[in-house]
């Protein structure tokens, strides 16, 4: 399902990764956050591709929990 994201544990401290580059999930989400523009986005990350954008969006979404957390009036 994720065949672009790989985990090395020698590499980023096992964080999920793009391709085996040294890119991780995290980085091409904040990357997709800092930069609406997707042409800005790949002139500062010339090997993303928008298929690693997609993925690891969904890799993202796919990890969160879904969780209601009650929280105390104000």
């Amino acid at each position: 399902m994720f065949d672009r994201i790989t985990r090395n544990p020698k590499q980023m401290n096992g964080q999920p990764c793009i391709r085996g580059m040294r890119l991780t999930v995290r980085r091409v989400v904040a990357a997709v956050a800092a930069y609406p523009n997707r042409l800005e986005l790949f002139r500062n990350y010339p090997d993303m591709e928008e298929d690693d954008i997609r993925q690891a969006l969904e890799f993202a979404a796919a990890n969160l929990a879904d969780e209601v957390y009650e929280t105390p009036a104000a």
